[in-house]
């Protein structure tokens, strides 16, 4: 705080207050000479005569305005957002289990009716069993088959699953606090024609990537891995240009894993990995899987993407 100048911090619930130990509904106050503290009153704890005052990225108009205070605001984000980057043992642990949930929850997928259901019913299905889990909150989830799965940002809809259609199911949860995305693909009786050269592609794209995730590597180089091998199969004008962002108490953090990131991995950096091929009108593949970059090397949090599952039902 006193390099960036700012004199206190305001926050209200957000990945930033539960960073700083904010447990309630009100808002967390940390000032140069006290403490975090919680209160539904903000203004009586921001000192007199402060000059910058760093407020959350998501405090409403009417949270600002209520503040009443004559200094200039700041993003928080100028003096967390570095602190937020490298995880602490106990975050990892978190954003291990909750990798490893997300996951489980997509394992007991495989056991659903998928033959004749519609993408939302599926969605729904898949909701109940994320929330049956512990998930305490869904923030994002993913159902999308046949050439739908062309589609990078593809809602659920009304569209019948049917055999021979290929199918992507991706879940975004919090447990604990802690966020992880986990992304599979399967196919639907059997896969649609050149479906598997290519999933293939994109399997070895994340395969490729994820060997790059270490201390001291640049983010950039991490996605012009990605790029590389998407741009030798032939998909090239196919690939998805985003080949990952960071994840922790959000679910879109940094690093970003895109072709013009600045910054450098370092140990305790915990990254969603998610390379894809979208063929417009016909299928896409996207694989999404956590990993944690480590003094060794990369951590990856879940099973790893498997071969192309088929579903029988």
């Amino acid at each position: 705080m006193r390099g960036a100048e700012i004199d206190a911090l305001v926050l209200r619930p957000s990945p930033d207050f539960r960073y700083l130990g904010g447990r309630g509904e009100g808002f967390l106050v940390l000032t140069l000479e006290a403490g975090p503290v919680e209160t539904g009153d903000p203004a009586a704890f921001i000192p007199a005569g402060a000059r910058r005052v760093g407020v959350d990225p998501e405090m409403r108009v009417r949270e600002l305005f209520g503040l009443m205070i004559d200094a200039e605001l700041v993003p928080a984000a100028a003096v967390l957002a570095p602190m937020r980057l490298r995880k602490l043992p106990h975050e990892l642990t978190a954003v291990e289990r909750a990798a490893a949930a997300a996951e489980a929850v997509l394992e007991q997928a495989r056991q659903l009716d998928w033959f004749g259901a519609t993408e939302r019913a599926m969605a729904l299905k898949l909701r109940r069993l994320l929330l049956e889990s512990g998930c305490e909150e869904v923030l994002s989830l993913r159902v999308a088959g046949g050439e739908h799965t062309a589609l990078a940002a593809h809602a659920p809809s009304d569209r019948v699953i049917n055999p021979g259609d290929a199918l992507l199911v991706s879940l975004c949860g919090r447990w604990d606090g802690y966020c992880a995305e986990v992304g599979r693909v399967f196919a639907v009786a059997e896969p649609p024609e050149d479906f598997e050269a290519m999933y293939s592609v994109v399997l070895a794209a994340h395969r490729a990537a994820l060997v790059r995730i270490r201390h001291g590597v640049a983010a950039a180089e991490v996605a012009a891995t990605v790029r590389e091998v998407i741009d030798g199969s032939g998909y090239g004008r196919f690939g998805a240009e985003h080949a990952g962002r960071g994840v922790g108490l959000g679910p879109d953090e940094g690093p970003r894993l895109d072709p013009g990131a600045e910054g450098i991995l370092e140990s305790g950096m915990t990254v969603c990995l998610e390379p894809a091929i979208y063929v417009p009108d016909l299928f896409g593949a996207r694989i999404a899987d956590v990993v944690a970059c480590t003094p060794s090397g990369p951590l990856l949090l879940t099973s790893g993407p498997p071969e192309l599952r088929i579903l029988d039902r």
